[in-house]
């Protein structure tokens, strides 16, 4: 049943997840102790709920227009429910919003398989990286993903290497002057981000732990396979399935090194995830088996969500 829903691209299906994607939104601010009393506060709200539908809906696109995965909706349906595992997201901007900027440079990167604008598009990636870095600083590691993306497509080129450069001085000088016209302490709060933290002993409850050890098997589960048969895949797409684990990992690197370390740090990880567990679960001919992870994953999601409210 739930393949039938989810295995084609069709309005209801976007719409059925934009609708839970709302609703528990705000099932989870109506428990929050975090308490909403000004119209400021609410239009903050709202503005997070944005971010998190157009990022939702910005990885279906990232995977139709390139190819990664067939004409179905597994890949909205996987980023929901990782959502689901860590709900604290909901009310976490600056995460939010640097995994918006990071999806936005792999949206990029991934689409470099086409050899069209090269420059544009390193350039294009840099920024957004740089970006999504004076939200969370540990997301400049995503860099490294621009350098091997360079590294597959157009590496003989040198003028390639010195875009990020450009990219960096870019939004350099325009954050020093942001420093400059309206905040002072921007670049010192800045500098102060760059701190790492290896320790593990963030958890609160029995219920973050839980969720922590359901999304480590869940990363197993599709990972593993996934990186085996990578060289089963067309050859065009085999350097874009190896930028998707490179992401993957880079994610649960920026979650190893981070200070005030929590679980919603593994919000970095959520696209090319869901790109995996797609590909896996298309890679399944037996329609029960699809039936049995869906179920599982689904369940696992809501349980995760509801037990942390």
């Amino acid at each position: 049943m739930i393949t039938s829903i989810f295995k084609k691209s069709t309005p209801i299906n976007y719409s059925l997840i934009g609708i839970l994607m709302i609703l528990l939104f705000f099932i989870f601010q109506f428990n929050s102790k975090l308490e909403t009393h000004s119209f400021v506060d609410i239009l903050k709200k709202g503005a997070l709920l944005l971010v998190l539908v157009v990022s939702l809906f910005l990885c279906d696109f990232i995977v139709k227009k390139n190819g990664l995965t067939k004409n179905s909706s597994y890949t909205i349906l996987f980023f929901f429910i990782l959502l689901l595992f860590f709900p604290k997201i909901f009310n976490n901007s600056n995460l939010l919003l640097a995994n918006f900027f990071v999806i936005l440079s792999m949206r990029r990167l991934i689409s470099l398989q086409t050899l069209k604008f090269p420059k544009e598009k390193i350039f294009d990636a840099s920024i957004w990286i740089f970006v999504a870095s004076l939200f969370h600083f540990w997301a400049i590691i995503f860099l490294l993903l621009v350098y091997i993306s360079i590294i597959f497509h157009v590496s003989r080129d040198y003028r390639n290497w010195l875009i990020p450069f450009v990219a960096l001085f870019v939004v350099a000088v325009i954050f020093v002057f942001y420093n400059v016209l309206m905040d002072n302490n921007a670049v010192n709060s800045y500098l102060q981000t760059n701190v790492m933290n290896f320790s593990l002993d963030y958890f609160t409850n029995n219920n973050q732990n839980i969720a922590f050890s359901i999304f480590s098997v869940f990363l197993l589960f599709f990972i593993v396979p996934f990186i085996f048969s990578i060289n089963n895949n067309p050859l065009n797409l085999q350097a874009s399935y190896k930028k998707v684990v490179f992401a993957a990992v880079f994610g649960i690197l920026i979650f190893l090194i981070s200070d005030n370390k929590s679980n919603e740090i593994l919000v970095f990880t959520f696209l090319p995830i869901a790109i995996i567990a797609t590909n896996t679960i298309e890679y399944f001919q037996n329609k029960i088996q699809q039936e049995i992870i869906l179920f599982i994953s689904i369940a696992c999601g809501f349980y995760c969500f509801f037990s942390q409210l």
